[in-house]
């Protein structure tokens, strides 16, 4: 489980630019989630509710979502990835 974490300090320390790639990939992935969120938040402002079928598959797409979002916060296993994933 070490693997990932000296895969990604490796990334950050070693590699040049490496940690500018981390911190865009990181910041990115924060503002796809904002954009996601405005989405279902405009969804919800309109009534697009109404139309279940889409609605469904657009929730089941933010839980997938979501859910691939948790594994890469605890793919590093570091300290914040530990106590992310035990809380």
């Amino acid at each position: 489980t070490a693997t990932a974490f000296h895969s990604v300090t490796h990334i950050c320390r070693d590699v040049n630019y490496g940690w500018l790639l981390r911190y865009l990939h990181a910041n990115g992935a924060s503002m796809f989630f904002i954009c996601l969120f405005l989405h279902v938040g405009r969804g919800i402002y309109y009534g697009s509710y109404t139309f279940t079928e889409t609605w469904n598959v657009g929730i089941i797409l933010l839980f997938a979502v979501m859910a691939t979002a948790f594994m890469g916060y605890v793919l590093p296993w570091g300290q914040m990835s530990f106590w992310g994933a035990a809380v």
